[in-house]
């Protein structure tokens, strides 16, 4: 197989980007995958990332070392790995930080498909030390459809020292929760 665009000279690979043929002279060198030079001069974003790579903010304040802000996604171009967003207030596929917001989040308050919180965690999967919410919650108080609650928990499949599910009802669990719940089910009231 020859280059596209050197039509006498053999191929090396192929442009991960638009397909083609290349050649050693056509390869771009600043970038970690085989990409033509024409893909890499041509700025034509897919779906928001340029070339999968995904996007970055940082912002410029910093507390601690810190970023404010750390937004991410997508894969690091050097690397070839997913993007870390670490910051006070951090967003991204994965996410460390005060507020985490992510796929996977890590940090004081979560929010995430898998989410660990300090404070309060929640997401489909929520640990926490403090207040987790989500299908299956674990934490010192635990809202969820399964609730693992190290004082309180509340759902469907509630396991803890006071409980409110749908088979079993302790009187610690509903003079806590009916503090914030107005509503309590049937065998509660």
């Amino acid at each position: 197989m020859n280059c596209y665009t050197h039509n006498t000279r053999s191929a090396v690979g192929i442009c991960s980007i638009c397909q083609k043929a290349v050649c050693h002279e056509c390869v771009s060198q600043d970038e970690p995958r085989l990409v033509c030079r024409t893909c890499v001069t041509r700025a034509v974003p897919t779906y928001g990332y340029a070339y999968g790579y995904g996007f970055e903010y940082k912002s410029s304040i910093s507390i601690g070392g810190w970023p404010l802000v750390h937004f991410c996604s997508g894969v690091d171009p050097v690397t070839m790995r997913p993007r870390v967003a670490k910051g006070i207030v951090a967003i991204g596929n994965i996410a460390v930080g005060g507020l985490a917001i992510g796929g996977a989040a890590l940090g004081l308050v979560t929010l995430g498909g898998a989410s660990i919180g300090i404070v309060a965690a929640l997401g489909g999967a929520a640990l926490g030390l403090g207040l987790s919410i989500g299908g299956l919650a674990v934490g010192s108080i635990a809202i969820g459809g399964a609730a693992i609650g190290f004082v309180h928990a509340i759902g469907a499949g509630a396991i803890g020292p006071s409980v409110i599910s749908g088979m079993r009802c302790d009187g610690t669990a509903r003079a806590f929760f009916r503090q914030w719940i107005a509503a309590l089910p049937p065998a509660c009231r």
